[in-house]
Formats: C-alpha cells, sequence, structure tokens
C-alpha cells in the first residue's frame, strides 16, 4: 500500500512539475536564450576558423623542421633551415616565471588583506576602485612606467633595456587582474565557513589559511590563468623596454639566469616582427603561423599546470 502509494505521488510530482513548467514557458525566454546560444555558436565557430587558418598556414614549417624551428635563432632578412623561435620561448618563459613568483604573491596577498583584515571605510572603497581603473589601462601607458622605473631609474640592477625590466613590467600589468580575481574569489567563501571556524576558538589567519584559501583557490588559480595568459601574449610594453626586434646575438638557455640581465626577445615580438617580413619575403608568413601555433602550446602547457592544481582544490572543497 506505501509503495503504490509513493508510485502514485512520484507521478502526481512529475505532473505537476510538467504544468508548472508549461504554464511559466516565456516566449521572449526563449528568444534570449537563442541569442545567446547563436553568440555562444559564431564565437566558437570564429575561433575554430582563426585555428584552422593558422594551423593550415603553419603546417608547411611545423611538419618538416619542428625540432629546428623549436631550436633555431632569429634570422630577420632571409627564410633558412636555421630560423626558429628559441630566443622567443626563453624570453616568454622568463616573463612567465617572473610574473608567477612577483605578481602572484603581491596580488594575491593584497587581495587577502583588502578582504579579510582592512576596515571598510572611504580608503579602502577608493583603492579598490583604483585596483579596477587600473586593470583597464592600455599596456603602452605600463610600458612607459617600466621604461622610466625599471630601465632608467633602477636600471643598475635590472640590467637596463634587458629581460628582467621587462618581466617586471608586466608584473605589474597584471598584477591588478590578480588582485581583482582574488578579491572575488575570498568574498564568494561562504560566511558560514568563518563563523564555524571562529565558533571553536581559530584565529584569524586560521581561518584564513584553512578556510578561506581552500575554498576560495580554484577561482583564484582561474585569475592566474588569466594573468598569465595576458603577460605572455602582450608586445607594447616589450618593445618600449628594449625587446630586440631583429637578431638577437646571445643564445641563452631556458635555464640561465644571466639572461635576465640580457638583451631579449619573446614570441609576440618575434611574431610581430615575422608578420611585418611576410610582405617582403612570403616564407616569414608561415614561420609567423608556426610561432603561433608553437605560443599556443606554450601558453596551454603553462595553463594545464594552474587547471590541475584548480581541479585538485575543486575536489578537496567537495
Amino acid at each position: 500500500m506505501k509503495i503504490g502509494s509513493t508510485l502514485n505521488d512520484g507521478k502526481v510530482a512529475d505532473r505537476i512539475n510538467d504544468e508548472i513548467r508549461r504554464r511559466n514557458s516565456d516566449p521572449r525566454g526563449i528568444i534570449f536564450r537563442t541569442f545567446l546560444q547563436l553568440g555562444l555558436f559564431l564565437a566558437l565557430l570564429i575561433l575554430t576558423v582563426l585555428l584552422v587558418d593558422v594551423v593550415q598556414n603553419g603546417w608547411g614549417t611545423l611538419s618538416t623542421r619542428f625540432g629546428d624551428f623549436l631550436s633555431g635563432t632569429l634570422r630577420s632578412r632571409s627564410i633558412d633551415e636555421k630560423l626558429g623561435v628559441h630566443q622567443g620561448l626563453v624570453g616568454s618563459f622568463w616573463i612567465a616565471v617572473t610574473t608567477a613568483i612577483v605578481a602572484f604573491p603581491i596580488g594575491i596577498g593584497a587581495a587577502i588583506y583588502l578582504e579579510e583584515y582592512a576596515p571598510k571605510n572611504r580608503l579602502t572603497r577608493f583603492i579598490e576602485i583604483n585596483i579596477r581603473n587600473l586593470a583597464g589601462v592600455p599596456s603602452v601607458v605600463y610600458g612607459l612606467l617600466g621604461l622610466f622605473i625599471f630601465v632608467n631609474t633602477f636600471g643598475k640592477w635590472t640590467g637596463g633595456k634587458s629581460l628582467l625590466s621587462a618581466a617586471l613590467t608586466l608584473s605589474i600589468l597584471v598584477l591588478p587582474i590578480v588582485i581583482i580575481t582574488a578579491s572575488e574569489a575570498i568574498r564568494a567563501t561562504p560566511q558560514s565557513l568563518r563563523e564555524g571556524a571562529y565558533g571553536v576558538g581559530a584565529t584569524r589567519w586560521e581561518v584564513v589559511r584553512r578556510q578561506v584559501l581552500p575554498y576560495a583557490a580554484p577561482g583564484i588559480l582561474t585569475g592566474t590563468l588569466l594573468a598569465m595568459s595576458r603577460a605572455i601574449g602582450e608586445a607594447a610594453p616589450l618593445i618600449l623596454v628594449g625587446a630586440v626586434t631583429g637578431r638577437l646575438g646571445t643564445n641563452p638557455g631556458f635555464l640561465d639566469l644571466g639572461a635576465l640581465k640580457e638583451r631579449f626577445v619573446a614570441m609576440p615580438i618575434v611574431i610581430t616582427e615575422w608578420t611585418q617580413n611576410s610582405g617582403r619575403d612570403p616564407g616569414f608568413a608561415g614561420a609567423a603561423a608556426a610561432a603561433i601555433v608553437v605560443l599556443l602550446i606554450f601558453v596551454l602547457a603553462l595553463n594545464s599546470i594552474a587547471i590541475l592544481l584548480r581541479n585538485r582544490f575543486e575536489k578537496r572543497r567537495k
């Protein structure tokens, strides 16, 4: 008797849900959802077309001399078997490493202070507004700032127009993004977690370290992904702080710390220069497309580490 009544109750509940959905069906909502789906489809279509076009243009270089292309050096006058992106990869690698070392701890620490320690008054609101404004400042402005501070003022310690100056400049560029995304992730942490920890006698630092940061870690890592990708893909600030747009005499290794105070080149500069040279020599167009593919692989390889860490923290949170 109970089983039959349970089944009947389930059928009645299903009928009620169906009636509610039919009664609340909104034609305008359906149209809005259709436009959203159309926008998503167009975005994916454009991205697919761009990726296919780049891979097709660069496939000739990647399929015939992929290893030599990765280990080769820059040539600005002609296409030959020695042309490659090794020097650009080294520059982009150290920019990514410096950004992770400088921008991420400072940005996450500033977000923790603003959300967990700083009093909510006019001063903190003023600081938060200015941080959000800084996130929208053009990258050229940061390039001028890096030129004045790291190249001219502190050039004795940074090496002047060097890879270290460029990396510090890009660290400042992405710092507002790190602070904003980390603040939003910390703010989304349920207040009940804090109250429960305080209820059992935890200190504020223990609440932040054991409750807030583990819960906010996936959102913080998502922000670091965006910041890292932007730092690696910027070109204008690098030109202002002294990136080489032609031949680069030195050929440093990935773990060569001495390269930080030397003249440098990065992948965005390589791609820009080869694209400009494609009008003079069509062979540069294929090389530029191949360099774009290599840069995409490089960014995805770095981001995959953060994605794995983010998924690990999400599993812990569940």
